[in-house]
């Protein structure tokens, strides 16, 4: 959200607006059929080929229809889905993915998109964060950060005031110390992760990006991050918050990352939405490996760093949902 780009972004949220109305007062508009309740995990792929128009970057009022298709897709008109989710009165967190840079960092556009929507379903403004671990990284990805309490706020964890809770929570192998933004400034978080490869846990996606709400995410790497990612999702702040991922997939990252190499990411061009973390998760890991055999790589397995955390998340003691492909409504929007 930097200050060359504010212009074409408040018209962008100005388009937004106009659009939720008309989704809101008319609910005609067929942009997809909500998936059908089969009793199963469902997940949802909404992808648009022309997303990036001509240039490098994701077009902004593009990002916003496929946010629509894809939470049509998932549970009926578009205002009623976010308002599944989310209460007026409740204050929400959107925990997004900065490390690796503007490159490979959750979009601004699409959580700008999501702010909006999410006032549309009744949440006030300033009951908005948007966060991840530090000032920098946000500014680094091209957000800009913002206290104001009447306004969408964007601040990270090491924001003066703010840091981790004294007090760990534990769960089997992890005890944490959580960010107080979660802990405190928020009653819901909405996850908006990327679709990128990992050079331990073979993929970071939407259980992984929860590394980013503790103090010391670097203790829980050992064993390509399992048990420990499984683990610290069933942490019970976590686990009472979550409601809701919208996987950035508009950029991949097929091979080595988690950070930024250009090299080996691709135009995904979609969003994956879904509350099983789990099946997500087996999802996005499907795509990589899918990618990985285009460009003839071997898989994560074979090269040894296979994402054994989502079937550990998937077992008895964890229950986190299903890893289990005929237990997963795939619908593509």
């Amino acid at each position: 959200m930097g200050s060359d780009n504010m212009t074409n972004r408040r018209d962008f949220l100005r388009t937004a607006a106009v659009g939720a109305a008309v989704l809101g007062a008319e609910g005609k508009i067929a942009l997809a059929k909500a998936a059908p309740d089969t009793g199963k995990s469902k997940v949802v792929l909404a992808t648009d080929q022309d997303l990036r128009g001509q240039g490098a970057l994701p077009d902004e009022q593009r990002v916003l229809k496929l946010l629509d298709r894809a939470m049509l897709a998932y549970g009926g008109h578009s205002a009623d889905s976010w308002r599944r989710f989310v209460h007026s009165g409740e204050k929400v967190s959107i925990k997004v993915n900065t490390i690796a840079g503007k490159g490979m960092s959750t979009h601004v556009p699409l959580v700008l998109a999501i702010c909006e929507r999410l006032q549309q379903a009744g949440v006030k403004a300033g009951d908005i964060i948007i966060w991840d671990r530090t000032n920098h990284e946000l500014e680094r990805a091209g957000y800009t950060i913002s206290t104001d309490p009447n306004r969408v706020r964007c601040f990270g964890t090491d924001m003066a005031g703010i840091g981790y809770e004294e007090v760990p929570e534990n769960f089997g192998s992890v005890s944490v110390k959580l960010s107080k933004i979660l802990t405190r400034n928020c009653d819901v978080m909405i996850n908006v992760p990327l679709l990128k490869d990992h050079e331990g846990a073979g993929v970071t996606l939407a259980m992984k990006n929860m590394y980013g709400v503790v103090e010391k995410p670097n203790a829980l790497h050992g064993g390509g991050c399992n048990p420990a990612v499984a683990d610290l999702n069933m942490v019970s702040t976590i686990r009472q918050k979550m409601r809701l991922t919208v996987l950035d997939a508009m950029t991949g990252l097929y091979n080595g990352g988690p950070g930024f190499r250009p090299e080996y990411t691709w135009p995904h061009n979609s969003l994956l939405i879904a509350q099983d973390r789990v099946a997500l998760d087996y999802t996005g890991w499907q795509i990589i490996e899918k990618k990985r055999a285009e460009k003839g790589l071997k898989t994560l397995a074979d090269v040894g760093r296979p994402p054994a955390y989502i079937s550990t998340a998937a077992d008895a003691q964890h229950k986190l949902g299903t890893n289990d492909p005929r237990q997963i409504s795939l619908m593509e929007a």
